[in-house]
């Protein structure tokens, strides 16, 4: 099993709560509101530039963006508890959206973290598997 690559990471949202397409209008956010042990370490453990696959759980099921780490770890200002959030900015929409199912069935992709911890928000992700899903969208941003 390859291991993670620093620097790659996968984030999930609903589309209704917070979609890849109000990020860019943002142009920034603030990842808040992680409530798991696993993902929040995963949040402490990224760095500022570090690439940032943004998925569409739920509705859409798909990878649809890239962003980037632009803070590193700080108190999740959405509680008092020993909770924390990144920042993140939009990099690029990805030519097409690369759907779960797609994924589950690619060599490369079905070997992914968002298989095992299907219920985490925040997965490492490898370099090889992060090249291998913007293979898949058609471009490299």
């Amino acid at each position: 099993m390859a291991t993670a690559t620093r620097g790659a990471w996968l984030v999930k949202s609903e589309p209704s709560a917070y979609s890849f397409e109000q990020l860019v209008a943002d142009g920034h956010t603030a990842w808040t509101g992680v409530r798991n042990f696993t993902a929040r370490n995963n949040l402490r453990a990224m760095k500022k530039g570090d690439t940032v696959l943004f998925y569409h759980s739920n509705v859409g099921k798909a990878v649809v963006g890239v962003a980037r780490v632009s803070r590193e770890a700080y108190q999740d200002p959405t509680t008092k508890d020993d909770w924390s959030a990144v920042d993140v900015e939009p990099v690029k929409a990805l030519a097409r959206p690369v759907t779960l199912d797609e994924l589950r069935k690619d060599p490369v992709g079905s070997k992914m973290t968002l298989f095992r911890l299907g219920r985490l928000s925040v997965v490492p992700v490898t370099r090889q598997e992060l090249d291998r899903v913007l293979d898949l969208a058609g471009r490299k941003p």
